[in-house]
């Protein structure tokens, strides 16, 4: 099996297990700990926004779909959901981080747009890589030749993701992995 494919449901797992911790300190909701609640959940948003749209979303969309379209083209409908995806993630995920600021900094009266808007974030990301996950990747596994396998799984590797637990934080991100881990709730953290 190319690195690259479980380099990608490695990134998959962490990302469920982050959103599912998250759904659980929403649930919750703030307690005597209010800013280490809003302070956790900046972070994870944070994160969303930093690996999975800004490094694993970019290597799906120009390297691994285009090879999987061109050699298999019935799959052409599945990509054009999944970059329409990729394009609505990015500015969903901004728009929770406005919504959770609102929350924290206006009060709870902002709680429920932001639940509103988080849960149907939730059940998108999910159902996005379980198509991922159910129909390209085991058609790229099918029809990309080990020479395209090389060059995707060279470009996955740098990604590193600290959260699928194989790669330690780079100094520029340690602070936020250390937030994260210690003090959300698990799968992801300790907390």
């Amino acid at each position: 099996m190319p690195r690259s494919l479980q380099i990608i449901r490695d990134e998959h797992a962490s990302l469920a297990a982050m959103l599912q911790s998250m759904r659980m300190l929403v649930e919750r909701g703030p307690d005597e700990g209010r800013k280490n609640f809003f302070d956790v959940l900046r972070a994870m948003l944070f994160y969303i926004d930093e690996y999975p749209e800004r490094l694993h979303h970019p290597k799906e969309s120009n390297l691994l779909f285009p090879k999987v379209v061109k050699a298999s083209p019935k799959v052409l409908g599945a990509i054009d959901r999944l970059e329409r995806d990729h394009m609505h993630s990015e500015k969903a995920a901004r728009e929770l981080q406005h919504l959770l600021l609102a929350w924290e900094l206006l009060g709870p009266s902002r709680r429920p747009a932001f639940q509103e808007a988080f849960s149907k974030y939730i059940d998108f990301y999910l159902d996005h890589m379980n198509m991922e996950e159910e129909v390209i990747l085991p058609e790229a596994e099918k029809v990309l030749s080990p020479a395209e396998w090389s060059e995707i799984d060279t470009a996955f590797e740098k990604n590193a993701d600290p959260l699928t637990g194989k790669y330690p934080p780079t100094a520029e991100y340690e602070k936020l992995f250390s937030l994260i881990v210690q003090r959300a709730p698990a799968p992801i953290g300790l907390g």
